[in-house]
């Protein structure tokens, strides 16, 4: 599969306007993903991008919870309610909501954080604190990539 690799900054307008890396752009391209999904990660002070299609992926996860669960009503809303639709422009630029702009703590500066399958927007100081706490954590456990599940195509 085709991943997002390092970070970018990139300027941010007063219309709430940035563009996207060309390098992630060219990912997008690839995946034949003209739609991103934009939404406030749960966890950081930044904003999740998602690939229509990973996005529809992880939304398809709700089939498996009753239908008028909490567990659903509650995941629901907080995977649809908060997520917005962006499709770059012509000259690659997305345009973000305010409250995902206040959400990320954003200024004039956005660093685009690539993690793998999809890509994060942090300030720029925030997202150079984020790789080093991870960093600090992975260490702390020794934490390692695992080879596979057994059974797992390789």
């Amino acid at each position: 599969m085709t991943q997002f690799y390092d970070t970018y900054t990139n300027r941010l307008d007063k219309k709430g306007r940035v563009s996207v890396p060309a390098p992630f752009r060219a990912v997008l391209e690839r995946l034949g993903a003209n739609d991103l999904i934009l939404s406030p990660n749960h966890k950081h002070p930044c904003i999740d991008a998602r690939p229509d299609t990973l996005f529809r992926q992880i939304a398809a996860q709700l089939e498996t919870l009753d239908m008028f669960s909490d567990d659903h009503d509650d995941l629901a809303t907080t995977l649809f309610a908060r997520s917005t639709s962006a499709m770059p422009d012509a000259e690659g630029r997305i345009t973000l909501p305010e409250r995902l702009i206040a959400h990320a703590g954003l200024s004039d500066q956005v660093a685009f954080m690539g993690v793998g399958s999809s890509f994060q927007l942090w300030a720029p100081e925030a997202a150079a604190a984020r790789v080093a706490e991870a960093e600090r954590r992975a260490l702390e456990r020794r934490l390692t990539v695992p080879r596979g599940r057994p059974g797992a195509a390789a």
